[in-house]
């Protein structure tokens, strides 16, 4: 990071000083790393991207050489939690955590590109190819497991335990960026621009002083974002990240010019010995209309190749993740000085090849209509489910548009039309999508009950949080089999619960969110981590006297790796009075992992319970769901 802020600093003053000191650092590292001497990598891969951005910074290509070394030193017999389970060209799939992982792929990349080596090119489209079509996100996030902060099993994807953390969709865009400039296919944009807009800008708040960690698709209003963390990586991501974003709009090939992103700007680039300049006005990505200004010093031909996104080319993302399940078919349209434009598609790029003069102005009109995303059958977290996309932006139903403050009971019609309508006063202006919902709920008896129609905005994804916690999903239901119903009130979700020592997410206790593990992560769990050897107590407050008979209990317990277990033991009381009386069980007192641990007791008349749990001599433990019977 020394390093990155260097160049950065050199490149915008052209002042050496900082340059100064971090080219002594790494010369320090050159003279103590490398065969017959120090002969390991890093653990957290983000040097060997820093080395590069050195070499071509000072010329030095003994920089070059270790971001290299560094790379080739990696596997066999490792972790594969840090990419080196296997050396960097036998790598197939993305592993491990996700940071790391994209670092490396992002410095593998410079180093194919520098050394023209194709073992290097060949490893990263194996990979990228397993990533966009078995690990990415419908918003462009990726790494869906938070006990790695990163990648799990193929088509694991989570939605209110997704981890997609936020500097790891830094390193997606940072890598889709070096691919491109690798290979020359839009496609690396088109998983760019997604991640930019969706996973990535989730990351900040509006107000651009609070921010995520993690990016979920699903919430009950346990989440919000920070104005800081401890490991205070995502903020300086952001921070370094959308500065740069005008070095992402264009490259260039020789004489070809390449549009990548659409945005409002002037640009002054190379060409030849003269200089282009091209401006584009547009109000991307609320509106499909962009006007390119194309201004060389004199009349000159050369190529424009503009991208045409995936989306409006009939792909949600490339691969076969994600599909749109409408049969609209939408057309992108291209006029060079208000006549039809003639060109041809290579690698998702509209080429114009003419000889251009100051004054041409290019049109193009992207078709923004709000679309149905569906996911493929295997990822499990999301069938029966649809998503909605207009543009790159994905939507989201939020707590403050529903009826009565929640969304997660909504059920949608699939096939119902979707209006969309720019806002200018909702956060600086946005498009917002209204559609149907019924709430369902549960009986008394098992069933579900649904409410009548209700009409909402749903929310660009990004702007989520913005008004508050509250709940949220990206994907939303369409059948019955996939919506989860407000749950029929139970003793204890109508009870205040309080407690001797207030563990992390302390309103799961009682959500009547059913766990199906006890190291599961779909559902917010309690946990007095990291507390341990000591005994706590949870109480259930009833509000009035009430009889009591049986009590269960599932236990959190993330081992092998985590820092809690279930309990040494526990035990019931309840209220006679002003003082705990303990419960006359009936059956013992079950401690068991995966599985409810019930127990029936002589029936109590009380306005109270009490869970006491001993917590192990070395862990601590959590709590999913308490539940009280009658």
């Amino acid at each position: 990071h020394l390093y990155e802020a260097a160049v950065a600093h050199y490149a915008a003053t052209g002042k050496s000083t900082l340059l100064n000191i971090a080219t002594k650092n790494a010369d320090l590292l050159v003279q103590d790393f490398g065969p017959g001497k120090l002969e390991f990598g890093p653990g957290h891969q983000i040097v060997e991207m820093a080395l590069v951005r050195l070499y071509h910074a000072t010329g030095k290509k003994e920089y070059l050489n270790l971001a290299k070394y560094f790379l080739d030193i990696r596997g066999p017999g490792g972790e594969a939690y840090s990419q080196a389970h296997e050396k960097v060209v036998h790598q197939k799939e993305p592993v491990g955590h996700a940071v790391r992982a994209t670092y490396m792929y992002s410095a593998m990349a410079d180093i194919a590109s520098l050394y023209s080596d194709t073992t290097y090119k060949n490893a990263l489209r194996t990979i990228w190819d397993d990533l966009v079509n078995k690990k990415t996100y419908v918003t462009g996030g990726i790494g869906s497991g938070g006990g790695n902060e990163g990648f799990d099993a193929a088509y694991d994807l989570p939605n209110m335990s997704a981890y997609c953390e936020t500097c790891a969709s830094a390193g997606n865009i940072f890598w889709n960026k070096r691919m491109f400039l690798l290979e020359g296919d839009a496609r690396y944009y088109d998983v760019l621009e997604k991640t930019l807009y969706n996973a990535f800008l989730s990351g900040v708040s509006h107000s651009g002083d609070r921010f995520f960690y993690p990016n979920v698709l699903e919430s009950m209003g346990q989440h919000k974002r920070s104005a800081w963390f401890g490991c205070a990586c995502c903020p300086p991501n952001v921070a370094r990240l959308l500065p740069s974003l005008p070095g992402y709009i264009y490259a260039q090939q020789g004489t070809d010019v390449f549009v990548n992103l659409f945005m409002s700007n002037t640009a002054v680039l190379p060409l030849g010995k003269d200089s282009l300049r091209i401006q584009q006005e547009t109000a991307y990505p609320w509106d499909g209309r962009v006007k390119m200004y194309i201004s060389p010093p004199k009349a000159e031909k050369f190529a424009l190749k503009i991208r045409i996104p995936a989306w409006a080319r009939g792909s949600v993302l490339p691969g076969e993740l994600y599909h749109f399940s409408d049969s609209l078919a939408p057309e992108f349209k291209l006029t060079i000085n208000n006549a039809p434009a003639t060109y041809h598609m290579n690698n998702g790029y509209a080429v114009l090849l003419r000889k251009w003069t100051k004054g041409d102005v290019v049109e193009l009109y992207l078709p923004m209509l709000p679309r149905v995303v569906e996911a493929n059958n295997n990822v499990k977290a999301d069938r029966n489910k649809f998503a909605v996309q207009q543009g790159p932006i994905v939507y989201a139903a939020e707590w403050p548009d529903a009826r009565d403050g929640k969304v997660l009971n909504l059920i949608f019609s699939k096939h119902q039309p979707l209006q969309s309508r720019f806002d200018s006063t909702f956060y600086g202006g946005a498009s917002r999508i209204q559609a149907s919902a019924r709430a369902a709920v549960a009986t008394k008896d098992g069933g579900i009950s649904f409410q009548s129609e209700q009409r909402l905005w749903l929310t660009p994804y990004y702007l989520w949080n913005n008004r508050g916690p509250g709940e949220m999903m990206v994907w939303l239901p369409y059948t019955e089999s996939s919506i989860r119903p407000l749950p029929f009130p139970s003793i204890a979700s109508t009870s205040r619960i309080s407690w001797q020592v207030t563990p992390s997410a302390p309103q799961s206790i009682n959500d009547q969110l059913m766990p199906t593990s006890a190291n599961d992560h779909q559902f917010p769990f309690s946990h007095w981590w990291p507390l341990s050897d000591t005994t706590v107590w949870v109480e259930c407050n009833f509000g009035k006297s009430l009889q009591a008979s049986q009590t269960k209990v599932y236990w959190f317990d993330d081992g092998p790796f985590g820092g809690c277990r279930i309990p040494e033991k526990w035990e019931v009381r309840y209220k006679k009075g002003n003082t705990w009386v303990p419960v006359k069980n009936l059956n013992a007192y079950q401690v068991t992992k995966d599985a409810w641990n019930e127990m029936q007791f002589t029936p109590v008349n009380t306005s109270a319970l009490r869970l006491y749990v001993q917590l192990p001599e070395k862990f601590s433990a959590g709590i999913h769901e308490w539940v009280v019977e009658e």
